[in-house]
């Protein structure tokens, strides 16, 4: 865990030497690179811009989901033109099965879900299935957005009341546990999915009788 920490320190100062010079714009192209291109440590890259100015969190939060989602239009369309043939080679069919029956049934949570999600989650091939099961791509592009933002908005929040170590720390628990990471916040997921289903309706207002004419 210490290398892993150590090696995250390092590439977090030059990353950092890169992308302050383009003020809020480092941490929209940190978002757009990671999910286009190349893998960015990008909650790093989040988590220094909030400690180094906090009074701009939710500006730095909006512009690297934003980053993110829009990076993501490649994913899409790389599925879109042959996500079916990519994912049979990646996964059995069975997961392929649940994975589609989770975006028949409810596209947006599956998208989110993952989405808030740090590496090691294969959050990659969670696009190319919402792309070749035809999910609309402004549901896309929303769902990616909120889920970026809620990971970033936690992350942000730690790193401002640890301090700047946490993201470190916080890096190297998830490449150690993140089976158990992931079951416990798919099923918070879930739980509260099923809850918010389960809320009552407001009963309608019966409407006014009228008096027919005597």
């Amino acid at each position: 865990m210490n290398s892993i920490k150590t090696f995250l320190k390092k590439y977090t100062v030059f990353l950092w030497a890169l992308m302050k010079p383009l003020g809020i714009w480092g941490v929209f192209l940190a978002g757009f690179l990671d999910s286009a291109f190349i893998g960015l440590p990008v909650d790093v890259v989040v988590a220094t811009y909030v400690y180094t100015d906090r009074t701009k969190m939710i500006l730095y939060i909006v512009m690297a989901s934003a980053g993110s989602s829009l990076g993501s239009l490649v994913m899409y369309w790389i599925g879109y033109k042959g996500g079916n043939a990519l994912l049979r080679k990646r996964m059995s069919a069975e997961r392929l099965q649940k994975i589609e029956a989770a975006f028949a049934k409810r596209q947006f949570l599956a998208l989110m879900i993952p989405a808030m999600l740090p590496p090691p989650t294969p959050f990659k091939l969670f696009e190319l299935a919402a792309a070749a099961f035809e999910m609309p791509v402004g549901k896309f592009l929303l769902s990616i957005f909120t889920g970026r933002c809620l990971r970033f908005l936690v992350i942000s929040s730690f790193t401002l009341y640890f301090g700047p170590q946490f993201v470190h720390w916080s890096g190297a628990l998830f490449h150690h546990h993140f089976k158990w990471i992931a079951l416990v916040v798919v099923a918070a997921g879930v739980v509260w999915y099923l809850i918010a289903r389960k809320k009552p309706q407001p009963a309608a207002t019966p409407a006014p009788e009228t008096l027919s004419p005597q």
